[in-house]
């Protein structure tokens, strides 16, 4: 039986329309769990909307509309987004839907019931935008001399009655879960960062509002909904069946991996671990903490008018040629950087003019030279053992760097195997051993269709659908595409007694060019 892998994103809050950091993390978790199919297992793989609160409440009510029909409009762009960028979700949860309702409340009650719960009045900062409380000792001076949140969001100073989580009394097991575990927490500078935090001391958490509607209603407390973070954070396991602990939630929790960005990394490394065991459950198995992509280094805002619909984006560009894009260029867990012109410079250098340009003259030759037919008749030299090997160690290196979430590690390794087979051909000289020895030719143009097979495999969950068209061109079953497949030693020999012949290839990776500048 597969091993189960659950892999979820953080949940989106539809209060505006998507933005490039939403693609961002959606592609990567895709990546994520393509990659894992690749290697045999059984994925589920979450993503959706978390719908209530208090910001969503003001927005509806500045349209004149209903929360409700804020979130059903909205969450719609945030579907539309995945499935334009050929995100291969297997549930889309919306906070909204009454099962979730139900699993937050279940947990609300297991927390109560294990004491950690009571209510009291709370005091302090709030920001709204942010959704969170914050000690003075965090709030930084604004420019007019206000106080503002560490993220440089409003705060207001808030006042009501309040249901209260025990957090203090979590500060130990979440540090012996830390220190135990340091792979729970990635990378080591988010790890590092919220170790110092607990270890300043933490405080109990008020979980609970009366002063807006717009959300899960706290069980025998009327006027009382709960804290938008119990809500949001209770939608991975939702989306498993739970409170049924049987199924779903049996098989694939505790999650292999939360994919968040990493300015929430407090919630899903210090309160959602806590909630859970208040409520006697598994802890997640690790939380990434992923860096932000700047717009010319710059971080994306309405009032800087530099805000990029990610859609319009992949329509510009292609859709695979973003998802290299983003995972070759930027350092997964730091910060990065997109322009127009690093997009094209990057794409145009590795995919048409490397990997594409690679494909489409192997296959162009095997169709011209050979009528398309494939033989598996001559023997391989040193210089053909010596770069399969190469392919298939940048494949390898690929998987360890992918296992380790360092995507653009694994695609340098693939990129590196890349140049290898086109300086093989320069060296080989194909075209001209068509006039002097054909039968070397034929065996060199061999070793390329098998090298180049092996490439679009591996690089095949960052660029599904390209390196599927490709897959197509070389006879290659939609059943021998994983990982599994590249260890079949006699899959060339049965593609030739198969009978299969090369047609005229078709391009993959079009160069691309950059837009006009406005007039």
């Amino acid at each position: 039986m597969a091993e189960p892998f659950y892999i979820t994103t953080a949940i989106s809050y539809p209060n505006g329309k998507p933005h490039i950091g939403h693609a961002y993390e959606a592609i990567a978790a895709d990546v994520i769990a393509r990659f894992q199919r690749q290697l045999g297992r059984d994925v589920r793989f979450q993503t959706g909307t978390d719908e209530h609160g208090l910001k969503m409440a003001q927005k509806a009510r500045d349209l004149g509309i209903t929360p409700k029909q804020l979130a059903d409009e909205m969450s719609q762009h945030f579907i539309d987004m995945c499935d334009a960028l050929n995100v291969s979700y297997d549930v889309f949860i919306r906070t909204s839907e009454p099962r979730h309702h139900a699993a937050t409340q279940e947990l609300w009650r297991r927390m109560e019931a294990n004491g950690d719960l009571y209510l009291d009045r709370y005091e302090g900062w709030y920001s709204v935008r942010d959704e969170a409380y914050y000690d003075a000792s965090e709030l930084v001076d604004g420019e007019g001399g206000e106080k503002l949140s560490p993220q440089g969001t409003p705060v207001e100073w808030t006042v009501e009655e309040s249901w209260f989580f025990r957090l203090s009394k979590y500060a130990q097991p979440l540090l012996d879960l830390l220190n135990a575990n340091p792979d729970f927490l990635q990378p080591d500078s988010r790890r590092n960062e919220i170790l110092r935090f607990i270890e300043g001391g933490l405080r109990d958490l008020s979980v609970s509002r009366t002063s807006f509607d717009w959300g899960i209603k706290v069980p025998g407390s009327d006027g009382h909904v709960m804290y938008v973070w119990v809500d949001a954070l209770t939608n991975y396991i939702t989306g498993l069946g739970f409170p049924d602990e049987t199924g779903d939630y049996a098989k694939y929790w505790p999650a292999n991996l939360h994919l968040i960005g990493k300015d929430i990394v407090r919630f899903h490394a210090i309160y959602w671990p806590a909630f859970l065991m208040s409520a006697q459950l598994p802890v997640p198995q690790r939380v990434f903490g992923h860096g932000f992509l700047l717009n010319r280094g710059q971080k994306e805002s309405k009032s800087l008018g530099n805000v990029t619909d990610p859609i319009a984006l992949a329509e510009q560009f292609g859709v695979d040629t973003l998802r290299y894009f983003l995972m070759r260029e930027v350092a997964f867990g730091q910060d990065g950087s997109y322009s127009p012109e690093a997009i094209v410079t990057r794409a145009n250098a590795e995919l048409a003019n490397s990997f594409g340009n690679l494909a489409q003259r192997s296959l162009s030759m095997i169709f011209k030279n050979l009528d398309g037919k494939l033989s598996a008749d001559q023997p391989l030299t040193d210089a053909d053992r010596a770069l399969l090997a190469e392919v298939d160690a940048g494949v390898a290196a690929l998987k360890t760097a992918f296992e380790d979430l360092a995507f653009s590690d694994g695609l340098d390794s693939w990129m590196r195997a890349v140049f290898a087979c086109n300086q093989y051909v320069d060296e080989q000289a194909p075209w001209t051993l068509r006039k002097t020895d054909p039968a070397r030719m034929e065996a060199v143009l061999m070793v390329l269709l098998r090298a180049v097979r092996t490439l679009a495999i591996a690089v095949r969950p960052v660029v599904p659908a390209s390196a599927d068209k490709l897959l197509d061109q070389l006879g290659i079953a939609a059943d021998a595409r994983d990982f599994a497949a590249l260890g079949n030693a006699q899959w060339f020999e049965q593609l030739v007694a198969s009978g299969f012949t090369v047609a005229q290839p078709v391009g993959v990776f079009p160069r691309l060019e950059l837009p006009a500048e406005p007039a």
